[in-house]
């Protein structure tokens, strides 16, 4: 079976690793994977520590088979390196076997142990956790004066990121072959500190035999839609907005954002309220024409409906973008509108709610948030983009991204009508719902990492263009390591 392109961005819940380890181990042995495993650590913790005193608490599983190696490689380069065990690994297992070459020092699973310790690694569960951390486990975990974790802090779901009972937070976190959706998930990032990836030999023919869904969002997933030399402003695609009465500055902000993002033309159906946008840039075109004059243009494909606008605007509004077939992209007020019904918004192609607004829709995403929006998504037939500190983006036919490429700076008011714009700037463009929804939140993160600490809205659209090339020139990296990796699989026969 051929590698997915976008292997190298795939997240793997700790079941599919499982089943990936399973289907691995008729091609290279455990032990053989376990050790590889625990040099890389070895080798992080050489590369961003100081030598020091090191206690590896190490569980009974493949995680503490990690912490053993990890700690005769570390032995090996001269650091003072102790091993205490939560319990003896099950008998032949890989992990008593790392257990077995382990010859240094063990002491007792004590908090007195981990008080002498400048470092402690945790390598007492790992992602695939099934139980909360409670007890001793979690008092000499708590006792710790700095932490590296093995796969994942103890305590972190590896699936939902979630904390289930203690964890600590790790300086560093070294985990193998590919992340697993608690790594970039709240409140799970926070745990992880400096987060190494490490290639430990994984076979690919292993993690290709196990379907991925679930994707880190970056350039490489999604590739931006060029303009040719003889492309125009059509070709480019043609933003539309419904305009509100009350607010327009979000519509503004929401224009601002899809032409910063490449649209060829912007307009804003004004109605009545035209005078009320005509102060707006220069080149945003405001219509004053009745909406259903302005639908009968087929050049106006793509609508944004809901910045700045009140419940009974969206209900005026909603109904007759869907009824011509437009492509919409609804947020703010027309989520609003559909509080309670969602599959009022059947027929749209995008929504891009907050927590608040997806908790009044759907109800809260509770400890599963990536399962949530999946859900909501096939719900209501469209792409739902969850803004957060980590945002998900699910498509109705079950795929998710993850994006945890944003800033804080981005927590301002009229910022998610900026990405509104971004998002559909790239639908005009031609883009699939689910690539441009994932592409519009990576460039408007980038931006407001561009923009720096305290940007306001009006300042992501300057950084939009700039977040442009840079996702260009990645994405094109990408593509050459993948062609670089399908060429020396192609060698290797």
């Amino acid at each position: 079976m051929p590698a997915s392109p976008h292997a190298g961005l795939a997240l793997y819940t700790p079941e599919q690793m499982a089943q990936v380890d399973h289907l691995a181990s008729a091609i290279v042995p455990v032990a053989t994977l376990m050790e590889n495993a625990g040099r890389a650590v070895a080798r992080a913790v050489r590369r961003f520590m100081r030598p020091c005193r090191v206690l590896v608490l190490c569980g009974p599983g493949n995680n503490g088979g990690d912490g053993f190696v990890a700690a005769r490689f570390l032995a090996e380069a001269g650091w003072p390196v102790a091993v205490a065990e939560l319990a003896a690994p099950r008998a032949g297992s890989p992990a008593a076997e790392a257990s077995a070459r382990f010859e240094g020092v063990r002491v007792p699973f004590a908090l007195a142990e981990v008080e002498r310790a400048d470092l402690v690694i945790d390598a007492v569960f790992g992602a695939g956790l099934s139980r909360d951390v409670t007890g001793l486990a979690a008092d000499l975990l708590k006792a710790a004066r700095k932490v590296v974790a093995i796969d994942t802090p103890s305590g972190i779901d590896g699936a939902t990121g979630q904390v289930r009972g203690y964890a600590p937070h790790a300086a560093m976190t070294v985990t193998f072959c590919r992340f697993k959706p608690g790594h970039l998930l709240y409140p799970g990032r926070s745990f992880m500190g400096r987060l190494v990836l490490a290639d430990i030999g994984m076979p690919e023919q292993a993690l290709a035999q196990v379907p991925c869904g679930l994707w880190q969002n970056a350039p490489g997933l999604w590739n931006l839609p060029e303009p040719g030399p003889e492309s125009h402003k059509y070709t480019r695609g043609v933003v539309s907005l419904c305009a509100g009465q009350s607010m327009p500055g979000a519509a503004r902000l929401c224009a601002g954002g899809a032409r910063a993002a490449g649209a060829g033309l912007v307009r804003i159906a004004a109605g009545q309220d035209a005078p009320a946008y005509r102060l707006g840039a220069p080149g945003l075109v405001i219509d004053d024409g009745p909406l259903e004059s302005l639908l009968s243009d087929k050049r106006r494909a793509v609508w944004v409906c809901g910045p700045g606008l009140t419940e009974s605007e969206v209900a005026e509004t909603l109904p007759a973008l869907l009824s011509a077939q437009k492509c919409v992209l609804a947020d703010a007020g027309a989520l609003s509108a559909a509080a309670g019904r969602p599959e009022s918004l059947k027929g749209v192609a995008v929504i891009t709610p907050h927590s608040g607004e997806f908790t009044k829709l759907f109800g809260a995403p509770g400890v599963n948030p990536p399962d949530s929006v999946r859900k909501a998504a096939v719900r209501i037939n469209a792409v739902v983009v969850l803004k957060g500190a980590s945002t998900l983006i699910a498509a109705p036919d079950g795929r998710l991204a993850i994006n945890d490429h944003a800033s804080p700076a981005l927590g301002t008011a009229g910022s998610g009508d900026t990405l509104s714009g971004v998002i559909a700037a790239l639908l005009a463009a031609g883009m699939p719902a689910w690539e441009a929804a994932c592409a519009g939140v990576w460039l408007h993160g980038e931006a407001g990492i561009q923009a720096g600490s305290w940007p306001i809205a009006e300042d992501l659209d300057r950084y939009l263009g700039p977040a442009r090339e840079k996702a260009t020139r990645l994405q094109q990296e990408y593509g050459e390591m993948c062609r670089r990796s399908l060429a020396g699989s192609s060698t290797l026969g």
